[in-house]
């Protein structure tokens, strides 16, 4: 399960209206792919598809579309945004994380 706090939720519901994407029908791509200074990397963006092998995560109105190599490494995250002074951007504050990167976007397990 993966979980979307309200901010989050406004952000993504904003840019995808922006990215012409609708946020009623379409989804929030997650993944974790190898890469980043601590060997993993997330990643997000938004998609109209789906493939066979995702997985459809519904959470506070968000559909949120995961393949099933990366559901194991982000189940228990929970998504924010973050818009402060250092940085904006979607987190992903995730308990399987032993250790994390300076900047966030990278972990290990």
């Amino acid at each position: 399960m993966i979980t979307v706090s309200d901010q989050a939720k406004l952000k993504a519901i904003q840019l995808m209206t922006e990215e012409g994407f609708d946020p009623a029908e379409d989804y929030i791509r997650v993944g974790v792919k190898s890469g980043g200074c601590s060997g993993l990397e997330y990643v997000l963006k938004f998609d109209n598809e789906k493939t066979e092998t995702d997985q459809i995560i519904e959470n506070n109105d968000v559909k949120i579309v995961v393949d099933k190599k990366s559901i194991l490494y982000l189940a228990g995250t929970i998504l924010e945004y973050s818009g402060g002074l250092n940085g904006k951007g979607f987190v992903f504050n995730n308990p399987n994380a032993s250790r994390t990167c300076g900047c966030g976007e990278s972990f290990s397990l």
